[in-house]
């Protein structure tokens, strides 16, 4: 496996939860962490605590300049290279499917699936220099039927299947897709799914730990961990890691 010191990474989505730690996490192994997200203030913070090894720059995935504002930064600090893209940023829409909003299901696909395959699109000069990857994030939402989440599911059933496409495509390129299956980790997208403040949604988040046959939720140095074995690992591709304390299971304990 590659060693991540040294290694110019770009994380989408990272001025909180999943993104953030999973930034630090990075960080901490002596990369070089390019974090965006839509709120400057989240970035900047989130970059100045991590040190200088982490940069930030705001935008939004959904829109092109900012993308490619993303891409040109991380290069940048990389010292001219990058390593992998870590896509992760996305959002949360839900409803029933007799009440969902057109426009507002067409800005989900675009956040969680059509910006990761622009971003990939131009990242993919970079990453055939350094044989690198790509990582999207799915989600246990493709394992397990939730009433009322299939925007969410939706998007994250075409990331999955995405991964493969994409690893078949870029293979010969030298680079390498993979995907993630989180089970329930608090993040903020709890809260803008509308599941209440941040308490009530830890709270609600907690109680699903019994529906886990480890019996509890996960955290987000364990997603973390996951993406660096996807970054680290030179003869895998193609593959969704589930990392989910076996929720996607069905267990009945709960």
């Amino acid at each position: 496996m590659r060693p991540v010191e040294g290694m110019s990474i770009l994380i989408t989505g990272g001025g909180s939860g999943i993104g953030a730690g999973t930034a630090e996490h990075f960080v901490r192994l002596g990369a070089k962490v390019t974090i965006s997200g839509r709120r400057q203030d989240k970035i900047d913070a989130e970059a100045s605590r991590m040190g200088p090894n982490c940069r930030g720059v705001a935008g939004d995935v959904t829109v092109d300049t900012d993308r490619r504002k993303m891409i040109a930064t991380a290069v940048e600090h990389g010292g001219g290279r990058l390593d992998a893209l870590l896509s992760n940023a996305g959002n949360m829409y839900r409803g029933p499917i007799d009440q969902l909003d057109e426009q507002e299901l067409l800005n989900i696909f675009h956040t969680n699936v059509v910006a990761g395959m622009m971003l990939t699109g131009l990242a993919k000069p970079y990453l055939e220099q350094t044989k690198g990857c790509v990582v999207f994030v799915g989600s246990v939402h493709t394992q397990r039927a939730f009433p009322g989440a299939s925007p969410y599911a939706a998007t994250k059933g075409a990331l999955e299947t995405l991964t493969r496409v994409l690893a078949a495509e870029l293979g010969p390129a030298g680079i390498r897709v993979g995907c993630i299956r989180p089970g329930a980790v608090f993040t903020e997208i709890n809260q803008r799914a509308g599941l209440g403040d941040a308490d009530a949604a830890y709270q609600r988040l907690l109680g699903l730990g019994s529906a886990h046959a480890l019996g509890r939720i996960g955290t987000v140095e364990e997603i973390a961990e996951a993406y660096e074995y996807l970054v680290r690992a030179e003869w895998t591709t193609g593959n969704v890691l589930t990392v989910d304390g076996g929720l996607g299971l069905g267990v009945t304990n709960a």
